[in-house]
């Protein structure tokens, strides 16, 4: 049993079920936000609850108040993460798909956070390519195109501020991460996840939490 800590502990449906109990962010509208994403034909693929208050715990953490997402789908993680920004605090959900800008804008007035949520309706990178030199974030969230991250990451780079955070979903690639050869979404993961340990302008980790999140901190 002397070598049991070393390992990680693995995430049974039980345990699962106590994580989302116990360290979940949501509440009755987010879920009711998920219901109704999944009934407008969106994929289920946004952030897990459990997830949602690990990024709030980060977001707190480095007292962030300018916040920017890519890939933004039903904004159901934009809301999470607002919530956990101060009163002053706002955040960019960029969103290619002009129906899912509609639907989140109205879910953000529903949640009444409109004076936090300012939703985009553009590509990543075009959004990043237009943005003025001065606008500057505290933490980037990245959740869309996956071929499309490091792209993401060169083209944000210069707008995160030192000790501001860059963090990006599926970094465990829906389980292929260990085996990307037959996967190009696991395999652009992958290659993701080595451009951020070998990156020397961050400090990185992989946080085994939902699909995984790998976490930049930008020295």
């Amino acid at each position: 049993m002397s070598d049991m800590s070393l390992k990680s502990t693995p995430v049974t449906e039980e345990i699962e079920s106590y994580l989302k109990k116990y360290f979940s962010s949501e509440d009755e509208f987010l879920y009711n936000l998920r219901m109704e994403a999944k009934a407008a034909g969106m994929p289920e693929i946004s952030i897990s609850p459990i997830q949602g208050l690990f990024l709030q715990l980060i977001l707190k953490s480095i007292n962030a108040k300018k916040v920017l997402e890519i890939g933004s789908l039903g904004g159901y993680s934009a809301i999470t993460m607002a919530r956990a920004l101060p009163y002053d605090g706002i955040l960019y959900a960029v969103e290619i798909n002009k129906n899912y800008c509609d639907f989140i804008n109205r879910k953000v007035l529903e949640a009444g956070l409109s004076d936090k949520v300012k939703v985009i309706n553009s590509s990543g990178r075009d959004f990043l390519q237009n943005l003025p030199v001065d606008e500057i974030f505290d933490f980037i969230f990245l959740d869309a195109d996956k071929s499309g991250y490091i792209n993401y990451v060169n083209l944000a780079n210069p707008h995160l501020r030192k000790g501001g955070m860059i963090a990006a979903d599926n970094a465990l690639a829906m389980g292929k991460i260990s085996d990307a050869s037959d996967d190009e979404n696991a395999k652009a993961i992958h290659n993701f996840n080595l451009f951020m340990i070998n990156n020397q302008d961050f400090f990185t980790s992989l946080v085994p939490i939902g699909d995984g999140l790998t976490i930049g901190l930008k020295l």
